[in-house]
This record gives C-alpha cells, structure tokens and sequence, in this order.
C-alpha cells in the first residue's frame, strides 16, 4: 500500500478507496465521509497519494491531508492558519504558523457544512496565490 511518488489522480483514488477498504472501522468509514464532502466542497478536487500512503486533496495547490492513525483521523491544511475558521473546526497544530488540523476521534461528528466552507476556502486561497 506504501508508495512514497505521487500517484496519477486516477490511481491515488482507487489507492485511496483501498485504504478505505483495508482499515475496515470508524476511521475507513471516517475517512470516507470527509472525502465525500472535500468532493462535494470542490468537484474539482483532484486526489494524490503521497508521502508513503497519505491520501491528499489538491486544487492549484495542497488544501488537506487525511491521515489515518489509531486513534484519530486527522485532516491537516497545508495553510489553514490563514483560514478563518468561525465553527472552531480546528482542533490540532494550532501552535504552528503556517498549518492547522482536525483531529477526529471515533464517535465524532463533523460539521459538514463547515467543513466545506474551509474546503472553499483553500481553495480560494490557493487560487490567489497562483494568479
């Protein structure tokens, strides 16, 4: 399942549901519920798969990462600390300058709604940065 290059977007999807597949709990089904709404946010989001297993959503630049660990699914913005985050959604790495996290634990709910907004909003912020 490792593979440290980036995958072409049509096979880091399917390495993505395979991670999906393979973890088989809360997190598999986690993890799937948050890509659905990063898709809904940006149907033009475009899946990579890097840093030896790391499913990534990209759109004129890094917006999320979502990792898998035992305890938490965690979604890191490459910028979000220069996301404004009015629902408090990030919960981790807000020490940092240039990154912050959600950390979901099992039982969670995430603010879909919200969710998206942040979503929209990297994106907008990356979009920016390329003009």
């Amino acid at each position: 399942m490792t593979k440290s290059a980036t995958a072409r977007p049509e096979s880091a999807s399917r390495l993505i549901d395979a991670r999906i597949e393979e973890l088989n709990d809360w997190r598999g089904r986690t993890l799937s519920h948050v890509r659905a709404l990063i898709k809904e946010a940006d149907p033009g989001v475009v899946e990579e798969w890097k840093w030896r297993g790391v499913p990534v959503w990209s759109h004129d630049g890094l917006i999320c990462t979502g990792e898998t660990y035992k305890n938490v699914v965690k979604l890191t913005f490459a910028k979000g600390a220069s996301l404004q985050d009015p629902s408090g959604l990030f919960n981790a790495s807000l020490e940092g300058n240039v990154r912050r996290a959600i950390d979901l634990r099992e039982g969670d709910e995430i603010d879909g709604n919200a969710l998206k907004t942040l979503i929209r909003a990297a994106v907008a912020l990356n979009r920016a940065r390329v003009r």
